[in-house]
């Protein structure tokens, strides 16, 4: 089975404990609930709350903090540009540009957005073995074929991943130092024509393993998942604890 790199450190946290069902739905309706959040407080309270639920999960957070980091350069430009392109109430200039208050709480309303549902997937969802996610997702019904094609990319991506890192390897042994120059842009090509060609041969021979295993197209599932009392309880939990903040926005006023 893979192991993730957010792995809680306590193995037996409550939300590793349940049902992988409870995960997912709870993520579900996180999600649902804060993208229907638009003030900036309940926005605030709903990232307090992913923050919380990875600390009741046990993520590791140096390994979380890294994640943030990489979602935090792609909200960068968008958080900078949006209060230049919406029209309002001039808050600032630069260079004879205005740029709007009511851009720049839209902005803040995206990031907080964002991260909220960013933490609480990696508390709920990030944790979980991605086989135990795909016996969760049968068992909620999604289409068979989508679960396989979900539990062999996950499997392969790391797979091609200690491939590339094998070819990265060969080439630092013949001391191969990156620079802008033409040398390093061709050798990069050929290290992705390599990862290309070894990729297509190994899945050749997957497929060849399979068939002689007696593969005739169908991938079969051996699910053992028992719904528990405990399960529903933990689910109403979080639904409950995610709609605070939503109760907060229609009836704080």
């Amino acid at each position: 089975m893979l192991a993730t790199q957010l792995q809680a450190k306590h193995q037996q946290s409550l939300l590793m404990r349940c049902d992988p069902r409870v995960n997912m739905l709870a993520a579900g309706v996180f999600t649902l609930f804060a993208l229907l959040l638009q003030q900036v407080l309940p926005l605030l309270l709903m990232l307090v709350l992913g923050g919380l639920l990875n600390l009741v999960s046990g993520t590791q957070w140096r390994s979380m903090l890294t994640r943030l980091l990489a979602f935090e350069t792609f909200m960068l430009l968008l958080v900078l540009m949006l209060p230049f392109s919406v029209a309002g109430d001039t808050w600032f200039s630069v260079a004879g540009v205005d740029a709007s208050i009511q851009g720049a709480t839209q902005a803040l309303a995206i990031w907080l957005r964002g991260n909220a549902v960013v933490l609480a997937l990696l508390a709920l969802l990030a944790i979980r073995e991605p086989i135990n996610l795909g016996y969760g997702a049968a068992a909620l019904g999604f289409p068979v074929k989508l679960i396989h094609l979900f539990m062999m990319t996950v499997r392969y991506i790391q797979v091609l991943g200690e491939e590339f890192q094998r070819l990265r390897n060969a080439m630092k042994a013949r001391a191969f130092t990156p620079a802008s120059n033409w040398h390093t842009w061709r050798s990069y090509g050929w290290l992705m024509g390599m990862l290309l060609v070894r990729s297509m041969e190994r899945a050749q021979r997957i497929v060849d393993a399979m068939r002689c295993r007696g593969f005739d197209g169908s991938l079969y599932l051996r699910s053992q998942l028992r719904w528990q009392r405990s399960d529903s309880l933990l689910l109403l939990g979080l639904s409950l604890i995610s709609l605070l903040p939503l109760l907060w926005q229609l009836f704080g006023e």
